[in-house]
């Protein structure tokens, strides 16, 4: 039987700054709940707005897997590797931070804030060479679309873990989407709601809830209006 786990969306931690507003669906910063540590390879997820021109200044990360989805408005990124970039909706970016990086981050707009999606992986392996990679994608209805995995394919966003990243967009109630695990007998699956409402695992999902299962090998998802999920697939042990 899968085991189900369901983080509601008014139940994360949450960091409220003059310039950053944050939910947290597993422990962060000053949220701390012992049930929600990880899962398994899952370290961070958390949901981000900075205010206008406000961003990280210039900090250090390392050993951890980075993955930043960009949900409204433009991020400016900068690293003293010299990797440069302005991500939006529709791209997705990964700095593996191994031995160490400095990085910092910044809202481009003067006027509107930026959404985005913040995601820390623990890696295979300690001590690695830090990479940085971004890429685009374009959603399909009514389909997953992977845009992250553990595969090193040229131009391809991928990290040192065994992680594969899809974003279903379903936009019929008709719809019954299907994800297969990579890894069955290993990994388990983290759902977060973009938008919209799902059902999965004979659970209900809104905009922004979480759920973790385990001990599955396949999915099946619909959704009661136009929705957008993530599906995380990680390793279970680590």
């Amino acid at each position: 039987m899968p085991n189900v786990v369901i983080h509601r969306a008014e139940t994360r931690g949450t960091s409220n700054q003059v310039w950053l507003h944050s939910r947290h669906s597993f422990s962060f910063g000053d949220f701390y709940d012992p049930n929600r540590l990880h899962f398994g390879a899952l370290r961070v997820l958390n949901d981000e707005m900075l205010a206008p021109g406000k961003g990280y200044g210039t900090h250090p990360h390392s050993n951890i897997e980075i993955i930043t989805i960009p949900l409204e408005g433009e991020l400016e990124y900068k690293d003293e590797l010299n990797n440069k970039a302005i991500i939006g909706p529709g791209d997705i970016q990964a700095l593996s931070a191994g031995t160490g990086i400095f990085h910092r981050e910044t809202n481009v707009s003067k006027d509107n804030s930026v959404r985005y999606i913040n995601i820390w992986i623990l890696p295979q392996l300690q001590k690695l060479k830090p990479r940085y990679s971004h890429t685009s994608y374009i959603l399909t209805d009514n389909e997953f679309t992977e845009i992250l995995s553990s595969d090193l394919h040229q131009n391809k966003v991928w990290i040192y873990q065994d992680v594969w990243m899809n974003i279903g967009k379903i936009t019929s109630t008709e719809t019954v989407l299907r994800y297969s695990l990579k890894r069955p007998k290993s990994s388990g699956i983290y759902v977060f709601v973009i938008e919209g409402t799902i059902c999965c695992e004979n659970e209900e999902l809104a905009q922004r809830d979480g759920m973790a299962v385990s001990n599955v090998s396949e999915m099946t998802f619909t959704a009661k209006n136009p929705a957008r999920f993530l599906v995380i697939e990680v390793p279970l042990k680590i």
